[in-house]
């Protein structure tokens, strides 16, 4: 395929070389001269493992050769890859005038078909809402019928990013149109790892998930370090046993969205983790707010059910996790606690709770919390529907899915997102936290 590539830093080299060797025919793009002479002598513009002696390799074969001519790049290719930077203010808003430059280019350049590929990191809406219209008139034609477009974020480590082309562990292509997609994907033929083809707005969202994870992994482990140094432990003994446990930590166990954590274990060890860290005068920031984040999801739940403006509430669920009648801070209890406590009218179902069976513990913190709660539990799901003017859903039990069916255009706030949650979400009124 023949392949132009906007861009000559980190990414735009890596790539250019890499689909290089695996047999395209690339032209690298760059403003500035020297990244051209060098790649003209065989020369990587950059210091990266592997990236010399590859760049020398397919500049001899002839399978890449570099330009300062944008339009003459794009006349000798298929597929044009976006890769300038998108540099970050100092208010940490995001600055696409690179990528508008080049996409005006790009635009004016194009005659036939063409696909223009952004692999550049930018927020979701950035392509359709910016990038996509500048191709559009500078070009005068329409994307995903005169023109192609995809989002192809790239997941590359500077230091190993050769390796890392080589050996992704995913391939994430947001396309315009499946030909588009086709065509993308057909760049990366034979090289490991899933392919994702998802909307455009996906595929943006996807880099900013996985980099924002590391962030927190990165500042995680240092803060576990910090106070296990502090209370004269080798924090590296401790994190070869967490990263042993590929069935809860290293895992996809609690990575879907969905509501606020509770239970007798999680808010109880961070609080008692960030008050060791105090007396040990270890500053814990990240771990520190972990409570407040969760404080600040339950609240969302309880804007939107306020956002209905109805008054009687079906509440589905009350346990903090599902199969278990264990209320000790349970976010659907705090969240039944807040809406008595704004006057809402509020009836309960939940098939594991039934008040009689509540004993120790468990019982003295509803009694502590919920004291009426005798008034609002029922044990039918088809009754606290009845009931309902707003059904909040906690709890995906049979029962509860059941009634759900005849609830009508009653609004519904999804707080586990429902089986049905992508068919729902078309209707009228019904609104799922995180999705």
């Amino acid at each position: 395929m023949r392949i132009s590539v906007f861009g000559l830093g980190y990414v735009g080299c890596v790539s250019a070389a890499c689909l290089a060797s695996m047999g395209h025919e690339v032209i690298g793009v760059d403003v500035n001269p020297d990244k051209v002479d060098l790649i003209a002598r065989g020369l990587a513009p950059v210091v990266e493992e592997r990236i010399g002696e590859l760049t020398a390799s397919v500049v001899a074969s002839g399978r890449l050769r570099a330009t300062t001519d944008a339009a003459a790049a794009v006349a000798a290719s298929d597929v044009s890859l976006v890769c300038v930077g998108t540099p970050s203010a100092a208010n940490g808003s995001l600055s696409t005038v690179y990528l508008e430059r080049v996409a005006e280019e790009i635009g004016q350049a194009i005659d036939g078909r063409h696909v223009v590929v952004f692999r550049s990191t930018m927020l979701p809406g950035t392509c359709a809402d910016l990038l996509v219209p500048i191709l559009e008139r500078a070009s005068g034609r329409t994307a995903g019928e005169g023109f192609g477009v995809a989002v192809n974020p790239e997941f590359l480590r500077e230091g190993t990013s050769v390796r890392d082309f080589f050996e992704p562990p995913k391939t994430v292509i947001g396309e315009s149109d499946p030909e588009t997609g086709d065509l993308v994907a057909a760049l990366y033929t034979g090289l490991p790892g899933a392919v994702f083809r998802v909307p455009i707005p996906v595929a943006e969202m996807t880099k900013y998930a996985d980099n924002a994870f590391h962030a927190v992994k990165i500042g995680f482990a240092n803060e576990i370090g910090a106070v296990a140094q502090a209370l004269g432990i080798d924090s590296h003994d401790v994190m070869d046993i967490f990263l042993a446990d590929t069935k809860l930590n290293v895992s996809p166990a609690y990575l879907r969205p969905g509501f606020a954590f509770g239970g007798s274990c999680l808010p109880k060890d961070l609080r008692g983790l960030v008050y060791a860290a105090r007396r040990a005068d270890v500053s814990v920031p990240l771990l520190s707010h972990v409570l407040p984040a969760n404080e600040a999801h339950l609240q969302r739940a309880v804007d939107l059910v306020m956002g209905a403006d109805k008054r009687r509430i079906g509440l589905f669920g009350l346990s903090f996790k599902p199969g278990t009648d264990d209320l000790r801070e349970s976010p659907l209890v705090e969240l039944a606690e807040r809406l008595l406590g704004k006057g809402y009218d509020l009836r309960i179902y939940d098939s594991n709770v039934t008040l009689s069976r509540l004993m120790g513990a468990n019982r003295a913190y509803v009694e502590q919390r919920l004291p009426h709660l005798a008034d609002l539990l029922t044990d039918s799901a088809d009754a606290v529907l009845d009931h309902a003017e707003v059904c909040v859903v906690g709890c995906k039990d049979r029962a509860v899915l059941d009634a759900l069916e005849r609830a009508g255009d009653r609004p519904i706030v999804d707080l586990v997102r429902l089986p049905d949650a992508v068919r729902r979400r078309a209707r009228p009124g019904y609104v799922g936290l995180g999705w």
